[in-house]
This record gives C-alpha cells, sequence and structure tokens, in this order.
C-alpha cells in the first residue's frame, strides 16, 4: 500500500513541476545585413539613403506613417484634416509620448524639427519641400497646423519620410553619433565599418508589440560575400541584395525569397554643368547609345522596368516616355557629328559601391564605347560620390553617374538650382508650379504627363529602369516587408515563427 502511495505521490509530484523545455524558444534578435553602411545617424541632414534602412521607424518616428503599400497611415500623429484647397494641413499629436532621453513630444518639437530642415544651413535632402511651408504654428501642444505656399496633397505622404523624422531640440546636434528619438529602439552600439546594433527601448509606449530585443545590422557589399553570409547563417535578413546572387536562394527550402516594386529611378545622371554635355543633342546621343533592355539583362539580372523619365510605372499621371529616346546607334553617332563633337569624346564615369551601379556602369561604357564615346569609370567611395558628385554645394566633380534615386515624388528636386544635375530650366520650373498649385487630380495628372516629356525631350538625364528590389530571409524570419515604397526596415513587424 505505502508503495503504492508512493507512486501516485510521485507521479502527481511530476505531473506538478514544470516541464523541461522540449523546444527551443522563440529567439527574440535578428541578424540583418545591408549593403552600404550609413554616414552617420540623423536622415534630417544627410542624403544617404542607408540613414533611413536603419533608423526610420525604428529609432526616429515621423507624423505619418508610409505602408508597405504606399498607404499612409497615423504614426506621431493621430489624425489629421486637409483644407479644401490642401494648402493647410491640421495634425493632431499623440499624447503621452516621450523622446529616448526623457523629454517629452509635443508640437514645439515637430516645429522646431520643421523650421531646422527649412534653415538656410540647412543640409536636409528635402530642403525645398520645408522651405515651401509658409508657416508652422503649434496652437497648443497636442497640434500642429502647416500651411503650405502651393496645394500639396502628398504632404501625408511626405510627411513619413525619413527626412521629416522629428527630433528632439535639445540632442538634435548630436544625432549623428548619438541618435534620440521616439521611436521603439535606442542605438547600443556602432562599430564603425562593421556593424550597428538597436536595442529595444523599454519604455517605448508600445513596448508590449515589438518582439525583437535586439537588432545588429551588418554591412556586406560584396556579392558574393552577401551570399555566404546568408548561406553560412550569419546573416538572417538581407534586404535588397546583390540581384546577382538571388537565383541560388530560390530553390533553398531554408529562405523565403521576396522580389519587391519600388518608386525608385535608376538613372545614368548627366552634368549639365560640363561642356559638351550642355548641348541637347550630345546628351540624345548618350540615351541613344543606350541599350535600357540589355543593361536591365545585364546589370540587375532582368530586375527593372524600362523607364523614359524621371518617373515610374503605378504613379499617379505616370506616362510612358521610353520611346522618346529609343536605343539608335547610328542616330548616336548623327547627333553627336550634328554638335560638332570630334570622337573619340572622353568623360568621366563616377560609380558609387553598389552592384547596380559598378556592373551597370561596365555595361553603359561598353555601349558609349560603340558611337564614339570613351567613358573612363572611376569607382568611389558613398561618402566620395555624396560629397564630390551629389553636394548640395559643389564641386559636382563629374560628367556621368550612375545611381538610383528611391525616393517617390521628388520631380521638384529637379527644379531646385544647386542640384547636381544643373538642369536649371525655367519652362520646367513653371511647370512644376503649376502642377503644385492645380488641386484638381486629373489636371494634375495632365500636367504631370507634360512633365515627364519635357524631361524625357531635354534628355535630362540617360532614364534606364525602375528596380525591383529582392530581399532574401531566413525562413521562419516573419514580417519582412516584400514591397519597397521607399528605403526602410520596420523592424517593429518583424519577429520569429
Amino acid at each position: 500500500m505505502f508503495r503504492k502511495l508512493s507512486i501516485v505521490a510521485f507521479a502527481a509530484a511530476l505531473a506538478a513541476a514544470p516541464l523541461p523545455v522540449l523546444a527551443q524558444s522563440k529567439k527574440d534578435s535578428v541578424v540583418m545585413a545591408m549593403t552600404l553602411e550609413p554616414p552617420g545617424l540623423d536622415p534630417t541632414n544627410a542624403a544617404a539613403a542607408a540613414i533611413a534602412e536603419v533608423t526610420l521607424y525604428n529609432v526616429y518616428e515621423t507624423l505619418t506613417k508610409i505602408n508597405e503599400d504606399g498607404s499612409v497611415s497615423p504614426l506621431l500623429a493621430e489624425s489629421w484634416t486637409a483644407s479644401s484647397d490642401l494648402k493647410t494641413y491640421t495634425f493632431k499629436l499623440r499624447k503621452g509620448v516621450k523622446f529616448h532621453n526623457g523629454e517629452p513630444f509635443d508640437s514645439a518639437a515637430v516645429k522646431f524639427s520643421f523650421e531646422r530642415n527649412a534653415a538656410a544651413t540647412s543640409t536636409n535632402k528635402d530642403k525645398s519641400l520645408f522651405q515651401a511651408f509658409e508657416k508652422v504654428e503649434a496652437p497648443d501642444a497636442d497640434t500642429v497646423v502647416i500651411t503650405v505656399k502651393y496645394s500639396e496633397p502628398n504632404l501625408p505622404f511626405l510627411l513619413g519620410q525619413a527626412s521629416s523624422s522629428i527630433v528632439e531640440p535639445k540632442s538634435a546636434a548630436t544625432n549623428v553619433t548619438q541618435p534620440v528619438g521616439t521611436g521603439p529602439y535606442q542605438l547600443g552600439a556602432w562599430a564603425k565599418g562593421s556593424s550597428i546594433t538597436l536595442n529595444k527601448w523599454a519604455d517605448y509606449r508600445n513596448a508590449s508589440a515589438i518582439k525583437l530585443s535586439k537588432v545588429t545590422i551588418r554591412f556586406i557589399s560584396d556579392p558574393a560575400a552577401q551570399a555566404a553570409a546568408l548561406l553560412s547563417n550569419d546573416v538572417d535578413a538581407f534586404p535588397r541584395i546583390a540581384t546577382r546572387v538571388v537565383a541560388q536562394f530560390k530553390s533553398d527550402p531554408r529562405f523565403t525569397v521576396l522580389i519587391g516594386g519600388s518608386r525608385a529611378k535608376t538613372i545614368v545622371a548627366i552634368n549639365h554643368r560640363k561642356k559638351p554635355l550642355d548641348d541637347v543633342r550630345v546628351r540624345r546621343a548618350i540615351l541613344a547609345a543606350i541599350d535600357r533592355k540589355a543593361l536591365i539583362d545585364g546589370a540587375v539580372e532582368g530586375f527593372g522596368t524600362p523607364i523614359g523619365s524621371f518617373y515610374t510605372p503605378g504613379s499617379p499621371g505616370y506616362v510612358d516616355t521610353t520611346g522618346i529616346n529609343p536605343y539608335d546607334p547610328e542616330k548616336a553617332k548623327k547627333l553627336l557629328a550634328e554638335a560638332g563633337v570630334t570622337t573619340p569624346l572622353e568623360l568621366s564615369l563616377k560609380l558609387p559601391p553598389p552592384p547596380y551601379a559598378r556592373q551597370g556602369g561596365e555595361i553603359v561604357a561598353a555601349q558609349l564605347a560603340k558611337v564614339g564615346i570613351v567613358a573612363k569609370i572611376e569607382n568611389v567611395e558613398w561618402a566620395q560620390w555624396l560629397s564630390q558628385v551629389f553636394g548640395p554645394t559643389g564641386p559636382h566633380n563629374f560628367d556621368l553617374t550612375v545611381v538610383s534615386h528611391v525616393e517617390p515624388f521628388d520631380l521638384v528636386k529637379i527644379t531646385e538650382p544647386d542640384y547636381y544635375l544643373g538642369y536649371n530650366n525655367d519652362a520646367f520650373n513653371a511647370l512644376y508650379k503649376q502642377i503644385v498649385s492645380t488641386p484638381d487630380e486629373a489636371s494634375r495628372a495632365k500636367l504631370l504627363g507634360d512633365a515627364q516629356r519635357m524631361l524625357a525631350t531635354d534628355a535630362v538625364s540617360a532614364y534606364l529602369f525602375q528596380p525591383q528590389w529582392p530581399t532574401v530571409t531566413n525562413k521562419k524570419l516573419k514580417g519582412v516587408w516584400k514591397e519597397v515604397p521607399q528605403f526602410e526596415n520596420d523592424f517593429s513587424t518583424w519577429y520569429w515563427e
């Protein structure tokens, strides 16, 4: 009897005891990789898209949030209303929000952020947008009223971009290396040249919804090394991985391959400040020498759609302008002759690090050589490209360059007098002003078509393709976006299955 009771007691004790861990608990950290290291961590003072890839919606937040499908939803603003002429927007702010340093988020921080972006000394890539704000008012702590000088139906979208991140006034000056925002993550460490670590912020207003406690971001520019890092499980996700390595992952059951659309425009930018590139016949000759299809196949393994202007399929008012400057090498030679150009014409071709630029540049140079244009390739690091080629104050020291402009709705850039292209066309500027002062959608779409045709006819750049961005992830990692309405990695949606 005693033995029976002992057995029963033992069984009961066993049932009450904690069960052994039979399966590994869900991971709460992730290692992501990206091609380029950001030059700093303040998205409001530099143009590099890599800054947004690390910080947008993670460290910093914006009034609105751009979702995967391109729609806009509330973030730091709970709601907003617009006047009938789309010139005045009133935002009601989320209450009880704090910055990482404990300072309160309120209308004063929003007003400070936007006025800082518009200042004469600002280096914000969208400075012209903020300078178009006639006034930013803060009637109370929870309300912001923005009055724009023209109709801007896209303002809620634009205020969801990294350049519109809300910064804390006292810490803004040191955000490049010590970022302070309202987002769910804080900077843990930055090993320059290697990685950045973001740690979950315990005091985030909705911390329980954030599944990852730590995100490590590694920087891997070489395509072969990108693939090796995934295959060895050193990296869990690689958004916008080099296209040449994608095929090997499609049939591997350990991985998910996502092919996303974008609003990006990959171009051969032409410096109009340099002779003979100020002659439209020379620019048209460059365009006629380039076979877009061959370039898309060779540079990005077919992950792209041809474009003929600084605008992409799927955008409001898009028109197909690829027929304005078709591939025609014989026409290219005739145009050069008409312009009085003696061949061979030597031009510099500066290429930043991304594989699409380096591979694409080689193909562009080979195609140009067939019509008598010698493109002398110079590979430059991203920081050099930003300062020498793109920088708003010059020196714009280039003839040609290959780059992908990833921001949607950036036609306004063409109107900026210091923009790196040096186009400066009064007729286009007047047309753009007409676009932004036209609230009627149908009328605006027609004017947008006119703008696209003007840029194509003037051969402002050699417009190549709208890229598709491939992402490769561990099969068990979920919540990673497929579509790429802008460059971002929203870690708040990521989790392990």
